[in-house]
């Protein structure tokens, strides 16, 4: 495949956006949200805070990771998210030292416990592997087990799968699902930085874009197409910020709804 091909089909696609942006973060709260992790519930003490307009999400504190995350009061479908991140202190418990790690979870549906997460699709931000995408599995609103799927253009690495445009379509039901260039030397260690990697370097602003489009899910990291799915199981649900470990501020959790598909 030619670069300039590979340039096409990596560049951000165009989208009809049918309504204002809305401020998901108003920068004075969390009005909207609600929290939850493993250790505190959903108790908040000082874990998501607000200061001089910016949200800090703590990862920990001494020995102790937390785990979970602030999740919308309301369910969501049809949108393009962006969300503006940058990870700035060290990492907690038992990731101590390893990479930086925290996540956008969409359509989450089914309990918040007993684990850290509802069930959803991550879009992963991961020190190497912001893009990535991860099955979260979990149950349903009914309390059943979740059956995940969607539909990759992919291809095995190392016996990995990766994002590879053109490849042959592939059902995946569980795991992850790398963006293009994660690098297939990638260690769990905090720092890490691949050759090919998009995003910011560490203390700078990186943009995440997701476009949620009936079934389909796009991400897009600093304006360049990372990953993407078709015929995800689910469509539908509230978005929710991880806490996993590493601290990370974010100044940006804005949604636009996009037109339906055959309106």
């Amino acid at each position: 495949m030619s670069s300039l091909l590979l340039a096409a089909l990596l560049a951000a696609p165009p989208v009809a956006d049918s309504s204002e942006p809305i401020q998901l973060f108003n920068r004075k709260n969390l009005d909207g949200w609600g929290t939850y992790t493993v250790q505190t519930g959903h108790e908040n003490p000082g874990i998501f805070a607000v200061e001089d307009g910016i949200l800090k999400i703590a990862g920990g504190k001494e020995g102790l990771a937390y785990y979970g995350g602030m999740y919308t009061d309301k369910e969501y479908d049809n949108y393009r998210l962006v969300v503006e991140y940058k990870f700035t202190g060290p990492t907690f418990g038992k990731r101590k030292g390893k990479s930086r790690d925290n996540g956008i979870l969409l359509h989450c549906v089914g309990p918040h416990g007993p684990g850290p997460w509802m069930t959803s699709v991550e879009c992963q931000i991961i020190e190497g592997g912001t893009g990535d995408f991860i099955l979260v599995p979990g149950l349903d609103d009914e309390g059943k087990p979740f059956k995940h799927h969607g539909d990759f253009e992919v291809e095995k690495r190392g016996g990995q799968w990766y994002y590879t445009p053109g490849a042959p379509e592939q059902r995946i039901t569980t795991g992850r699902i790398n963006w293009y260039g994660r690098d297939p030397e990638w260690k769990d260690v905090v720092g890490f930085r691949g050759s090919q990697d998009v995003e910011s370097p560490l203390g700078e602003w990186t943009r995440v874009e997701v476009i949620c489009d009936g079934n389909s899910v796009t991400n897009i990291v600093n304006g360049k197409v990372v990953n993407k799915g078709t015929n995800f199981a689910l469509s539908k649900g509230r978005i929710l910020i991880q806490t996993e470990g590493a601290e990370m501020l974010v100044r940006k959790i804005e949604l636009t709804p996009l037109e339906k598909k055959g309106t």
